[in-house]
């Protein structure tokens, strides 16, 4: 079942669906479509946006495990769907905001459930928004240590 669910949203990842790329500015705007149920909260516990919490805090959504925010009560096909390996990237959030239980059935391979009932027509500009709103990353402790001690000239090997 893990390996449907993490061979279908590879095939989601990759699909030949173009989305345009979404606005900064008019996500934020557009964002406050969602603060009814969403909240953008930073790791120390300060308020980007005040909302909601019918759904799960937004903050750092790009790049997490669907169904995986701390102390949040999700429905089972989200929970499945990121047991299965899916994690959210700007393409896939405008995809399950267009319609989250088409979504989660295309995912899943069969019948789902959608605790998130609101669809937005266009969420190109969210998604950039929400990605916007995100921890920096940090970098791994190997990676400065990998990039010392090559010399000029030398090719990195693959």
């Amino acid at each position: 079942m893990k390996l449907i669910l993490s061979t279908a949203a590879t095939v989601l990842a990759l699909s030949g669906t173009a989305f345009a790329e979404g606005d900064v500015e008019k996500g934020a705007k557009d964002f406050k479509k969602c603060k009814a149920c969403h909240a953008i909260v930073d790791d120390e516990g300060e308020a980007i946006v005040k909302g909601g919490k019918t759904g799960p805090n937004l903050y750092g959504v790009i790049g997490r495990t669907a169904g995986t925010y701390p102390d949040f009560r999700y429905g089972a096909s989200i929970v499945a769907a990121g047991e299965g390996g899916l994690v959210w990237t700007e393409e896939l959030l405008i995809e399950y905001a267009m319609d989250p239980k088409k979504f989660l059935a295309k995912v899943l391979g069969g019948a789902a459930k959608s605790n998130m009932t609101f669809k937005l027509k266009k969420a190109e500009h969210v998604a950039a928004y929400l990605a916007s709103v995100a921890p920096a990353p940090m970098a791994e402790e190997g990676d400065a240590a990998e990039g010392e001690g090559e010399g000029e000239g030398e090719a990195a090997s693959d």
